[in-house]
């Protein structure tokens, strides 16, 4: 099966049922998680928008799928990870598909993270160091903008042999991301609400700058909203560079985010989260960007470093001011995400 074929199947069904099948409807969903995740279908693949839009309605398929109860052989579909001080249990089925790795759900708040290959091993690493950090040495108070670390492991595979270095998650509920929401407007945001998740962004990295880190990979699949609350979670930080050093890894689909430093492994710094940050923020407004906030976001993704506004806090306090000259003083807008299954 092609990523278009995959496309295909998945935009014109409607019935969990009939996409998944009952006779392996976990190898089936692996299959096509793995044809429509827009960061690994390829080159050859139809745009990214289209790609985005049919991998969310699969994992709202799949969602549906879960909870409906249908292949009771699903229940029993689990995995046991016994670490020798802790005892995981998950679905052989992913919840998220990331980058790298496959997020699996235990108990109701944690996610135990897998690389696919262990060739990553050293990027899951570097994210338990850079939250560890966060923890120990960023102010408290932020902490929920970014992961919280519950543990992490080398685990043996006992089917192939391979060695895994694996981390266990923190999360929260009613979490979207960027892409969610993007799909969820494809005409664009408001900017009124599209303000309120850059500024939430700017103290999710000022927070982690004041901590001597660099996020490194500002994409919309790695920032997280809580759209009832306006809550905003920064995620992924396998890529986070600290003491200068360059960023690891560059997400292929993604390439033309990063600002120069980064794709010529030059040292990033805190302009270089706050460029592509501000690229998110007028990739959610579109066509409905006003144009001084515009004028704002390219300020921010200047060509050099050293150009670019690098203190995270001061900006978002020239960002304040600006909204504020739009449309006055900052007041609580309800956002929504809508219903994807509407009965």
């Amino acid at each position: 099966m092609t990523t278009a074929e995959a496309i295909r199947t998945v935009m014109t069904t409607d019935d969990p049922v009939d996409l998944f099948g009952t006779d392996a409807p976990t190898r089936r969903y692996h299959q096509l998680a793995r044809l429509l995740h827009p960061d690994t279908a390829g080159t050859t693949a139809p745009d990214r928008r289209t790609v985005t839009a049919a991998f969310v309605r699969l994992a709202d398929l799949w969602r549906r799928h879960q909870g409906a109860g249908r292949d009771s052989a699903i229940a029993d579909d689990t995995v046991t990870i016994d670490t020798g001080r802790r005892r995981y249990v998950v679905h052989r089925t992913p919840h998220y598909v990331g980058d790298l790795a496959d997020l699996y759900r235990h108990g109701g708040d944690q996610l135990v993270k897998v690389p696919r290959n262990p060739a990553n091993n050293d990027l899951i690493v570097r994210e338990a160091a850079a939250l560890t950090r966060l923890a120990h040495h960023g102010d408290a108070r932020y902490l929920p903008y970014v992961p919280r670390l519950v543990d992490d492991f080398r685990h043996t595979d006992p089917g192939t042999g391979a060695l895994r270095q694996i981390t266990v998650l923190g999360t929260a509920p009613g979490l979207h991301s960027l892409t969610e929401v993007h799909h969820a407007y494809p005409d664009g945001v408001d900017a009124r609400d599209a303000a309120w998740m850059f500024r939430r962004l700017l103290v999710a990295l000022g927070f982690a700058h004041r901590a001597g880190l660099t996020h490194g990979a500002v994409l919309p699949a790695h920032v997280l909203i809580e759209p009832e609350q306006h809550g905003v979670v920064l995620v992924d930080w396998c890529y986070a560079s600290a003491g200068g050093e360059p960023v690891p890894a560059i997400v292929p689909a993604y390439t033309d985010w990063y600002p120069d430093e980064v794709r010529q492994r030059r040292c990033p710094g805190p302009g270089t989260d706050v460029a592509m940050a501000a690229r998110c923020l007028t990739w959610l407004t579109g066509d409905r960007t006003p144009a001084a906030i515009r004028r704002f976001a390219d300020g921010c993704r200047l060509a050099a470093l050293r150009q670019r506004p690098d203190d995270a806090w001061r900006l978002l306090v020239e960002f304040d001011d600006l909204i504020e000259r739009l449309w006055g003083p900052r007041r609580f807008r309800p956002f929504t995400m809508p219903d994807p299954n509407p009965r």
